[in-house]
């Protein structure tokens, strides 16, 4: 099996910088954890391989990136968390959404996703993460994400993401690419960029070619003259703990707590992200109380 990477360039003397990405196994794992159907795997698969590449941009190892989409479509949202390591997660709201295809004939991850909004929330360890929201272009996510680069982070941008299913409704290619152009960026290097991505395919067209991610950068890159940076691993991968847990539940109060413990039952709480089951017998609710204000 091919391993999930994240290529890093330069290109046309750093006026560019790209990165792209192969994620077919990471979507493929969200896809067995969330047991989703096809539409919503192309939908949450876009949105893990864009915040894949966005975590890799941040500078700090311990910077965190969550992207969550709220849309009026049938998957009424999707939440996707990453690291600057190459670690990424996410859940949808709705997993059994089951649509027609579209007018191309292709999986309507527009319609699924809706009219709504985009947040990006970035900690970077201050006293408050920063936060940008934008109204969702398309609900096809790579064209949502570029809108927000240029909205929220004056950065011209380009997105592109993909995610081509089997017929047995596992993941055959999964992947994408991020171009950025930097503020000094002269007018030749734009038109050549802006060429090549109108002669450019698509992502699952090129990653389904055979092509490596290097490879897909150079299309997009041709005649500007590329330079590779750096490759990172990414992979999907849940950090949750018991320990998360239980600091969830002492964060919703101790009323809610008291009530859980007059219960008398344990109480079974599970990840969003990873679906693994947490129990909590009477004797630990009552040691969480004096956690709790």
């Amino acid at each position: 099996m091919d391993r999930d990477y994240i290529v890093r360039v330069t290109a046309a003397d750093a006026q560019i910088r790209a990165f792209a990405a192969t994620t077919r196994n990471l979507v493929e794992e969200m896809r067995e954890i969330h047991n989703t159907s096809p539409v919503v795997s192309a939908a949450l698969g876009r949105m893990l391989t864009g915040g894949a590449m966005m975590g890799a941009m941040m500078k700090g190892e311990d910077d965190l990136l969550t992207l969550q989409v709220i849309g009026d479509g049938p998957i009424g949202g999707m939440t996707v968390t990453a690291d600057a390591k190459g670690n990424v997660k996410g859940y949808a709201n709705e997993t059994q959404v089951l649509l027609p295809a579209s007018a191309k004939g292709k999986l309507d991850v527009g319609t699924a996703v809706g009219k709504g909004s985009l947040r990006v929330i970035k900690d970077m360890g201050l006293k408050e993460p920063y936060v940008g929201q934008t109204t969702l272009q398309t609900g096809e996510i790579a064209e949502d994400l570029t809108y927000y680069f240029a909205a929220s982070e004056q950065v011209p941008s380009s997105v592109g993401l993909g995610v081509l299913m089997e017929r047995d409704n596992t993941v055959k290619q999964a992947g994408g690419f991020i171009l950025q152009l930097m503020p000094f960026a002269e007018e030749a290097v734009i038109s050549r960029l802006e060429a090549n991505l109108q002669r450019f395919r698509s992502v699952t067209e090129v990653l389904e070619a055979g092509n490596p991610p290097e490879k897909m950068l150079e299309m997009l890159l041709d005649g500007l003259s590329m330079q590779v940076t750096d490759t990172i691993g990414t992979g999907y991968r849940c950090d949750c703990s018991k320990k998360r847990v239980e600091g969830a539940i002492i964060s919703i109060g101790r009323k809610d707590i008291e009530e859980m413990i007059a219960d008398g039952e344990e109480i079974e709480v599970g990840c969003h992200f990873c679906n693994k089951k947490y129990t909590f017998s009477v004797d630990e609710l009552k040691g969480m109380l004096a956690h709790t204000r």
